[in-house]
């Protein structure tokens, strides 16, 4: 049996054991009732459309591409979350492609829901609520959605009937058009609707591949019908620089294409005007990645006549980059009030236009516009963009309401604008977290949590129920790694990714306050790329890093140098021991094989040769390791598939009753003397949850609450070394959540 060495005089004994199970089984314990909130971070993703209902004031809801859905509490100002009790079979489903209310009836809401489109993802399903959107009776789906796929910003695809609301229609993606008559309970393929939604010039290139984008919008012409007949008249439009629009005046059996439409653009939004002619938004591309051309028109069905309206012109003094138009909506009381959104007017930047002569002379509406941000301080450096929506409120036309790929905006004085006053916008994200935490800290010392999120970069958290300034000095789009020196807290580091990566720029920083300033590295490992992760030893002064590819290399100067580190695989995952700081502690989930470091993360050799469990388990992106807080050379292993192994004593063993680990967390004894409490996000005994133990592992009790199960999807938990039962996790689109026992 190889022996392992401890360099540099480390004095801490590891004896070699093979994985081991104690042969006891865990009976959880009963649940433990917590008090869960939202982290109030305010908005930080992109919520893809809006809807009001047109006769009820103050009904609006909203969609996201990961993130559920909500509605809007105007009593309150505030959003309620539909969608968070959605538990682990519908993981992929979070995402909302698409949604509808029933004009007739304000108390109908439908959802249609499913997120990604590959090979991996849930078929989509309808979601129908009776009471908006308190409960939901669903109907499974033969195809996938694509919420988080390209153009899902476009639609709405899902519509009702105004005249007859057991009538629907929903423009897929890749299986044409599909049709309910008893309210969403049912449906079936309307076989008459033309083979070019379905065909390739309704796709285009996603990060993966080519996508279907397919139907974008459905729309009912309330006209044609009314006393009990239903709409006789509908609209759909397709994602294709081709024939996009097409009609049907038989209530959607057969379908013709409307003449004299414009071609070599796709349509994205269609709706309909006070007089019954209609307007649609144009892009090149469907969005949100990509959007270098468009316009905007008006069709009047009376006469068959197609006008331009176009806000403002592409650039031709060649400096621009080109640019699409998002979304346009109109005043239902003024049919010449129209606003339509640039999309992806990187220069000067994007932009909401607004006419009120119908689109003869257009002012923007975002120039010169004063900004109300208490609700999220962040956004003062986050222009507007993404605006793949705009709605006006139908029952208060002073209220423009626009998203963005950070949140929503809403206007309190829109027709100010016209006689020379600047716009008021507020950032109308109360209750709206949207965010995706990528990596979250406790630290014994300064604020109580420190966050990295996806898209906007990443905060220290003083107050957990106010919104606060994201992290100074240098920024990344999404912080993906963060860490805290053991025994100095204070010093921190990080890495992260930049959308669009500024020349030179490295993807790791350092700071010395607790996260509040940052300075990035002098440079970067010379074969690494992606971000990946990052930790730093006890004392503060070696900096490991572990790029996505490229190895592992330690830094012992902030980055002016760094050197590859020797005998560990590069699929290892790899954090400081809290105490000792010549110790760092290794687990590579491919074998099952753990390693460690004496001499500072120089090299790695194996500590534990059994050869036990070591098939891989095919989720190497979601181990942790969690280095015991007071005692050197402990640790705890977030396994994934392999369950929460406890590296101790020289000996590492599997906890039992643990079918499954994703994140591991340690924080301050429940009780006054007795264990650290353990946090899991995981599968105990059966059951999948958040757990909590006070008794090193031997017994488990479930800690969350069935009407918070995002889907399945808890990640990241960090207990709090200083409060007692605190605890706080990551979601997948619905922001940082913290908890405290009832």
């Amino acid at each position: 049996m190889p022996f392992f060495r401890l360099r540099r005089a480390c004095a801490i004994a590891l004896c070699l054991a093979g994985l081991a199970a104690s042969p006891a089984t865990a009976v959880p314990a009963p649940t433990q009732a917590y008090a869960w909130k939202n982290v109030a971070v305010g908005g930080g993703g992109f919520v893809t459309g809006l809807v009001f209902h047109p006769s009820e004031p103050g009904l609006l809801y909203a969609r996201t591409d990961i993130g559920g859905a909500y509605r809007w509490m105007p009593e309150t100002r505030r959003w309620r979350p539909l969608l968070d009790w959605m538990g682990p079979g519908d993981q992929g489903r979070f995402g909302v492609e698409s949604l509808a209310l029933d004009p007739s009836d304000p108390d109908r809401l439908y959802l249609a829901v499913g997120t990604y489109l590959h090979e991996r993802g849930s078929d989509g399903a309808i979601l129908r609520s009776r009471d908006r959107g308190t409960t939901f009776e669903r109907t499974a789906l033969p195809f996938k959605l694509g919420a988080n796929a390209q153009g899902r910003g476009n639609g709405e695809r899902l519509a009702v009937d105004p005249n007859d609301g057991d009538i629907l229609l929903f423009g897929t993606r890749a299986d044409g058009l599909w049709r309910s008559d008893d309210a969403g309970v049912r449906w079936a393929k309307a076989d008459g609707f033309p083979a070019s939604a379905v065909g390739p010039g309704a796709a285009t290139q996603g990060w993966n591949g080519p996508q279907p984008v397919g139907i974008v919008f459905v729309v009912f012409d309330p006209a044609s019908g009314g006393n009990g007949r239903p709409s006789r008249t509908v609209y759909a439009g397709i994602a294709t620089g081709g024939t996009s629009l097409f009609r049907s005046t038989d209530g959607g059996l057969r379908w013709n294409a409307i003449p004299g439409q414009p071609t070599g653009l796709r349509p994205n939004h269609m709706v309909r005007d006070a007089r019954g002619r209609y307007l649609l938004s144009y892009g090149d591309e469907p969005g949100p990645n990509t959007m270098s051309d468009g316009a905007v028109w008006r069709f009047d069905p009376s006469d068959g006549s197609w006008t331009d309206i176009t806000p403002v012109a592409q650039d031709t003094d060649g400096e621009g980059d080109g640019f699409g138009w998002g979304a346009v909506a109109v005043d239902a009381g003024d049919p010449d009030v129209i606003v339509a959104t640039t999309f992806n007017r990187f220069s000067p930047h994007d932009e909401l236009f607004r006419s009120t002569d119908g689109g003869k002379h257009w002012r923007p509406m975002l120039e010169d516009a004063r900004f109300e941000r208490d609700t999220a301080p962040w956004t003062a450096d986050a222009r507007p963009h993404w605006m793949a929506d705009v709605e006006i409120d139908p029952h208060d036309p002073d209220r423009t309401w626009f998203v963005t790929g950070y949140g929503i905006w809403a206007s309190t004085n829109a027709h100010d604008r016209g006689v020379g006053e600047p716009v008021a916008w507020r950032f109308e994200q109360a209750g709206f977290e949207e965010t995706v935490p990528l990596a979250l800290a406790s630290p014994p010392e300064g604020a109580h949590l420190v966050s990295g999120l996806g898209d906007i970069d990443g905060f220290v958290h003083d107050d957990l129920d106010a919104s606060q300034a994201r992290f100074a000095g240098v920024r990344f789009s999404n912080t993906e790694s963060l860490a805290f020196a053991g025994q100095q807290p204070g010093v921190m580091v990080r890495t992260g990714h930049f959308h669009d990566r500024p020349e030179g720029a490295v993807r790791g920083a350092w700071s010395e306050d607790g996260g509040r300033t940052w300075t990035a590295f002098t440079s970067e490992p010379p074969d690494g790329e992606g971000a990946g992760r990052i930790t730093i030893a006890a004392d503060g002064h070696r900096v490991l890093w572990s790029p996505r590819r490229g190895g592992h290399w330690l830094s012992l100067d902030r980055g002016r140098h760094w050197q590859e580190v020797v005998g560990l695989p590069e699929t290892a995952v790899v954090e400081a021991d809290r105490v000792a700081p010549a110790l760092f502690h290794g687990y590579d989930p491919a074998t099952g094989r753990l390693y460690a470091s004496g001499d500072g993360g120089a090299s790695f050799e194996v500590a534990d040769v059994s050869g036990a469990g070591r098939a891989a388990v095919g989720d190497g992106h979601r181990v942790e390791i969690e280095a015991h807080p007071t005692r050197p050379g402990e640790a705890w292993i977030a396994a994934g598939g392999r369950g929460l192994l406890r590296w101790k004593s020289g000996r590492l063993r599997a906890l039992p009753g643990i079918e499954r680990a994703d994140s591991i967390g340690v924080g301050a004894p429940v009780r006054e003397g007795g264990p650290l409490a353990l946090y899991l996000a995981g599968q105990v005994d059966g059951r999948h949850g958040l757990f909590r133990s006070d008794d090193d592992g031997a017994h488990w009790v479930r800690i969350d609450d069935d009407r918070l199960r995002f889907s399945g999807i808890i990640r990241h938990v960090t207990g709090d070394p200083r409060i007692p039962g605190r605890v706080y996790f990551g979601t997948e689109g619905r922001g940082i959540w913290y908890g405290d026992p009832r």
